[in-house]
């Protein structure tokens, strides 16, 4: 693309976000520490090239999801001027082996409308009794002589996939590309509108379409594909996403936050969502940060949807199939952040009390045992597969059986329906229940339950309506 067509497409973005928006700032932290300790440090602080594209009505989340949560405040008055929950990758590696005899740190970034003046900026964390508590704190002067203010050039023009209107009253999603090569863009715009066109056909995306704008934008790498340490396929990568992240192959991330934020800031968006170009089963997503899906999976729409769910809405995984899952639970739980999983079976505390079936009972039937039974001899088969190194297209054919023997055994259950409280989900067999029997947060289905339904509304409306009455 020519640099006048650049200009121009960009041009295009900023008379759409409209001219009363504030700038864009940017805080780029390293979050670090153990398995016992963890600390911040600012990076850098950056001024991004496009206006601030977030919903002006709705500057405080009242969500109450995610692991963290950061705060900006008028140090003179008190007053919260910013805030958003959100969730961190270090979490997720604090909980390895490798974080027991080791220190490691990991980038963040926190982006918010341009303050007047210096303002402080605090973040909150999960105490042992799952509430915020707060960890770190900080002051961020936007006059500051230090203040990156110029982006390098924009090395591509986003491309407008959906687009409903201007992005302040919008959900803006960018999807990022990686592992495309020079030859592949149009194949990367394919993909992307391919994928879109699947999410807007599951509710509540489907009845909400008006409320998103979505963007695409990538660059090119000199050599299609992205790392899969296990197979030792390594691959040059624009913004780093690789298999084997913390040693689970299937768990796809990128770790180079700088890199991904460097292209997302010439774009649009509230939430990003990263297709990576491979047909291996994989993905991820974060709270508040970002997803992957693999774009040739014969599995990418369920996946594209599954892990923004993670990404845009806070949902926990209500599938508990690994080997830790049959382990004995703890004797209590504290209560998941999550609005799709519980540990509480009292109906007058239940997350989703108001969605109960009248008289299910709790915790609900279930065809639990034959679940389990089938899903120890499916996780065998799925081990022999990944010892022998078998095509990818076994492994697609094993989901496809599995998918089929899981709705076959639900299939005419009393409780099929309901809304109560199934035992098992978030990675444990006993202790936690999710909503209803059957979620795509749960099984590879094509429908989130009524519950992750009403949790996806609540972000689009975060992001695109007014403030609650």
């Amino acid at each position: 693309m020519t640099c006048h067509r650049i200009l121009f497409a960009l041009a295009c973005l900023w008379s759409g976000l409209g001219s009363a928006q504030s700038a864009t700032l940017r805080v780029d932290l390293q979050h670090g520490g153990d398995a016992r300790s963890e600390h911040y440090a600012i990076e850098r602080v950056v001024v991004e090239p496009l206006p601030w594209p977030g919903n002006p009505a709705r500057p405080i989340d009242d969500s109450n999801r995610g692991t963290h949560r950061f705060e900006v405040i008028d140090p003179g008055t008190g007053k919260l001027i910013y805030s958003r929950g959100y969730s961190t990758i270090f979490g997720e590696w604090r909980g390895t082996d490798e974080a027991a005899r080791t220190e490691r740190s990991f980038q963040e970034s926190l982006r918010f409308p341009m303050p007047e003046a210096t303002v402080t900026v605090r973040i909150s964390a999960r105490d042992a009794a799952n509430a915020f508590a707060p960890v770190w704190e900080t002051t961020v002067d936007p006059k500051a002589l230090d203040v990156e203010r110029v982006a390098a050039p924009a090395p591509a023009a986003p491309i407008a996939i959906h687009r409903s209107g201007p992005s302040p009253q919008k959900v803006d999603l960018l999807l990022l590309g990686d592992g495309y090569a020079a030859d592949e863009l149009e194949k990367f715009e394919a993909d992307a509108r391919r994928l879109v066109a699947y999410l807007f056909t599951v509710s509540p995306f489907k009845e909400r379409a008006g409320d998103f704008n979505v963007w695409a934008l990538t660059v090119p790498v000199p050599v299609s594909g992205v790392s899969r340490p296990s197979t030792d396929t390594h691959r040059a990568s624009t913004l780093g996403v690789r298999y084997d992240i913390f040693g689970s192959e299937r768990y796809a991330l990128t770790l180079d936050n700088r890199a991904w934020r460097e292209l997302a800031q010439h774009a649009p968006y509230d939430v990003v969502q990263i297709l990576f170009n491979s047909e291996t089963y994989g993905g991820g997503g974060i709270f508040g940060i970002f997803s992957t899906v693999a774009a040739d999976s014969d599995w990418a729409n369920y996946l594209f949807v599954h892990e923004f769910g993670h990404n845009f809405a806070g949902l926990a995984d209500e599938y508990y199939t690994s080997p830790v899952a049959y382990a004995a639970a703890p004797a209590t739980r504290v209560e998941p952040w999550e609005p799709n999983v519980t540990a509480l079976l009292d109906p007058a505390q239940l997350k989703w009390r108001e969605r109960m079936t009248p008289a299910a009972p709790l915790p609900t039937p279930w065809p639990k045992t034959d679940f389990e039974a089938f899903q120890r001899e499916n996780q065998a088969r799925r081990a022999k597969l990944r010892a022998d190194r078998r095509p990818e297209s076994e492994m697609s054919a094993l989901f496809t059986a599995e998918q089929a023997h899981v709705e076959g055994l639900f299939e005419g259950q009393p409780q099929a329906a309901a809304i109560g409280a199934f035992e098992g989900a978030n990675y444990e067999a006993t202790g936690y229940y999710r909503p209803q029997m059957q979620c795509l947060m749960f099984t590879r289905s094509e429908a989130f339950c009524h519950v992750c339904r009403d949790a996806v509304e609540d972000i689009i409306d975060l992001y695109s309506r007014d403030a609650r009455p």
